[in-house]
């Protein structure tokens, strides 16, 4: 027991520089990383974190392809955005974001009806 408290007083004399040294000393000698239990011990808190970043609850839907177009694709565009007849034809002839910050749910929806009349729309 002498003999640790031997080692501790000697670390405790010790600069920042001089225990940097020795920290790589004891990793060569033994084969081990002084840094593999912090990152063993973050690497869940990470994989924890990510998937709640990468969910999204809003989209924005945008026309992606006409299909055939026609009268059924305006009304459609009309029903979804609110806008207009004409504006609305000028929205599905030019492909354009149809809506924004829509939840996941209405998005869906809004997908199956396109696709439904041949046009593709896609939430961002």
């Amino acid at each position: 027991m002498a003999d640790i408290q031997k080692m501790i007083e000697e670390v405790k004399g010790m600069t920042v520089l001089e225990l940097n040294e020795l920290v790589k000393a004891l990793e060569e000698e033994f084969g081990v990383s002084a840094a593999a239990p912090v990152a063993v011990a973050a690497a869940p808190a990470a994989a924890e974190a990510a998937p709640a970043a990468e969910e999204k609850t809003e989209f924005n839907l945008v026309l992606k392809e006409v299909g055939e177009g026609g009268v059924k694709l305006i009304k459609l565009v009309k029903d979804v955005t609110g806008l207009g007849l004409i504006e609305s034809k000028a929205l599905a002839v030019a492909g354009k974001t149809l809506k924004e910050n829509v939840s996941k749910e209405d998005a869906d929806k809004v997908i199956a009806s396109f696709k439904e009349i041949g046009a593709v729309v896609v939430a961002e």
